[in-house]
């Protein structure tokens, strides 16, 4: 199940727990049980966490691609380094075998840049939805508390 639709639904169930909750007269006070009341709150408080952890996976996996990136654009280096070292001997071998290099190099440095920035905007655009869910999460709750606030 959608961890914002248990949220959600713990929400719901304590926004409902309170409305029926015994009144005290003369007061905007009620009564609730304790136990079912503590009960919704850990509801609540796991199943926050674990948007939490989804957006700092995210975040793990970003850096594994970036360095994932940054060996291979290093492997591809060594690679053409030691194939100019190879074909050093021939001038006109060497040339070529440098323009390719430099030409490896930098599709290998577009790619890792470009696989950079790709990881960075996902990552980006996960955190912002998250914390869009968040934000809706936290407006709901002050509304919550401002109607229980106003219950007299």
């Amino acid at each position: 199940m959608d961890c914002r639709v248990d949220l959600l639904s713990a929400i719901n169930e304590l926004e409902e727990l309170i409305e029926n909750s015994g009144k005290i007269p003369f007061t905007r006070k009620v009564m609730v049980e304790e136990e079912r009341i503590l009960d919704l709150l850990d509801r609540i408080r796991t199943t926050m966490p674990e948007e939490i952890r989804q957006a700092k996976w995210i975040i793990q996996e970003r850096e594994k691609v970036l360095s994932d990136s940054q060996k291979e654009a290093m492997r591809i280096l060594d690679n053409v380094q030691k194939q100019v070292e190879q074909q050093a001997d021939d001038s006109e071998v060497a040339r070529q075998a440098k323009a390719v290099a430099e030409e490896i190099v930098s599709k290998a440095e577009a790619m890792a840049k470009e696989m950079r920035e790709g990881a960075k905007s996902y990552a980006d655009e996960i955190l912002m939805n998250l914390q869009e869910s968040l934000s809706k999460i936290s407006t709901q709750i002050e509304q919550g508390r401002s109607e229980l606030k106003t219950m007299k």
